[in-house]
């Protein structure tokens, strides 16, 4: 880590090894005092409060059916789903990827084992379920055919390193499907920290080679993004 002084006094500066730079700073509550490119990173939803993640409210809050069929999930995909929380994406997706693979990748392993729990009770056996880190997913190398990232990303403490993982681990025709909460509507009754705008999604995946492909504007307060290598 280097510092850099300012006239209103010192601001440290980390600068990963693959080039990313982030600033720590007094923040917000909601967020970890970390920044990178403007945006302060959010704290991470701790597996305590996993059963929000299953509320009976977000079949209608965020369309989960419509947004996996936005996806377009052929039967021999294989497809990681990062941050995957319980696995209410997994186990919906591994229904549809039947002759392909889901990896599941958090970096709680409470999570990881209700996934495992949720795949055995509806004999699933195309899900796997990795333990990741805060820079590492584990996921094979130029093996996977999309990337699902729900309402995680803003999370990500090392957004740069993660994504320059997920990126190496994409097929040549791979994709890197993004949703978060718009940030360009204060009506979004989520949290500030907890929300982007699509510009800012564009601005931090381009960093890593990625390129906005197509979206689609169908889900009720989330942006739905899906990107490319460049």
């Amino acid at each position: 880590m280097r510092m850099l002084m300012l006239l209103s006094g010192f601001i440290a500066v980390e600068a990963s090894p693959l080039c990313a730079q982030y600033e720590f700073r007094t923040g917000h509550p909601d967020g970890i005092g970390k920044f990178y490119m403007g945006r302060e990173i959010a704290h991470t939803m701790s597996a305590a409060h996993a059963d929000w993640l299953d509320r009976p409210e977000r079949q209608r809050e965020e369309k989960p059916d419509r947004m996996l069929a936005r996806m377009r999930i052929e039967p021999t995909d294989r497809i990681a789903d990062v941050g995957c929380g319980t696995g209410f994406h997994a186990i919906r997706m591994a229904r549809s990827a039947a002759e392909g693979h889901v990896y599941a990748v958090d970096v709680q392993q409470v999570m990881l084992d209700s996934v495992r729990t949720r795949a055995r009770r509806e004999g699933l056996g195309n899900v796997s379920a990795l333990l990741g880190n805060d820079t590492l997913t584990g996921l094979p190398i130029g093996g996977i055919d999309k990337v699902l990232l729900v309402d995680v990303y803003h999370e990500l403490a090392y957004p740069f390193e993660i994504m320059t993982d997920l990126v190496a681990s994409l097929a040549p025709d791979g994709e890197v499907v993004l949703v978060e909460y718009r940030g360009e509507h204060d009506w979004v009754p989520i949290k500030p920290h907890h929300r982007m705008t699509k510009a800012q999604c564009i601005r931090e995946l381009k960093a890593v080679g990625l390129e906005l492909h197509r979206q689609w504007g169908g889900l009720p307060w989330q942006h739905f993004l899906v990107f490319r290598k460049a």
